[in-house]
């Protein structure tokens, strides 16, 4: 694998003088390519992201595709997109390794989403999750912060499964999947099992949460300083933070869906 160099400029700051670690919201090798030379230490993918990969390279996917209709002749248009998300995620996973071997498993992960069709069966989000955790070493694997998907965090991270935490929105939720994780690592812990290199994550979309409290302003017709509804998301991460340290919760904080960039350098 060619060596990818450094590109000077803020976000590289950032990486090399502050605690950030930048993950690319996408599994576009050329994207992750560049955001790598930025300073980036992960990736994210999905059906959404992949989809947008595949028609942006129409040209590398659509006969990738085609052979993997051809090599699954019975199976279904969703076990094929599938197919075609994993191959995409083994090779941007591949990229980050370097970065995943520097850090023993802290960073260099490819996020992974697991299918919210089973939105409602914990023990079939675990089984996916284990599933494509064994894809690639430095693999981390989204379930969302419902009820049903707790469940599976804390089951998967028992079986080895380092976890993205998605769909979190808020402080009690944040919270509830940490606590879940580490049940998992305890557990994992007690029985003599290895967690050296696990790196789980929990998720925030502050930018989510801000769009959502201006719906309710809106809404509910309060008379509020605008710029304070810039701001919800961010307390909510510095109050999850600081719960999970209070608690002594070992996976950390992922922040996502940014809505401007004075929430980024508020975090850096």
């Amino acid at each position: 694998m060619t060596e990818i160099k450094m590109t000077p400029g803020p976000l590289l700051d950032a990486a090399k003088n502050s605690k950030t670690a930048l993950w690319n919201d996408s599994s576009d090798l050329e994207e992750l390519r560049q955001s790598i030379s930025w300073g980036g230490v992960g990736a994210t993918c999905n059906p959404t992201i992949a989809y947008t990969t595949i028609s942006k390279h129409l040209d590398i996917w659509a006969p990738r595709i085609k052979k993997i209709a051809e090599s699954m002749p019975t199976a279904t248009e969703s076990e094929i997109g599938w197919q075609a998300v994993k191959d995409m995620s083994i090779e941007a996973a591949k990229l980050l390794e370097p970065a995943f071997e520097a850090s023993n498993g802290r960073n260099g992960r490819l996020s992974v989403q697991t299918d919210p069709a089973n939105y409602r069966n914990a023990k079939a989000l675990a089984d996916q999750a284990v599933e494509f955790s064994e894809m690639a070493p430095n693999i981390v694997v989204k379930v969302p912060a419902t009820k049903t998907g707790i469940e599976a965090i804390e089951d998967a991270t028992y079986r080895g499964v380092s976890m993205n935490v998605t769909v979190s929105f808020s402080v009690p939720q944040a919270v509830a999947s940490g606590e879940a994780i580490e049940r998992g690592l305890k557990r994992r812990e007690a029985e003599g099992k290895d967690i050296s290199t696990m790196g789980p994550v929990v998720t925030l979309m502050v930018g989510r949460l801000d769009d959502w409290l201006k719906i309710c302003a809106n809404r509910d017709k309060l008379v509020l300083n605008p710029g304070h509804l810039e701001w919800g998301g961010i307390a909510a991460v510095k109050k999850a933070v600081a719960e999970f340290e209070k608690r002594g919760l070992r996976s950390r904080m992922l922040v996502a869906a940014f809505r401007n960039t004075m929430q980024y350098t508020e975090l850096v």
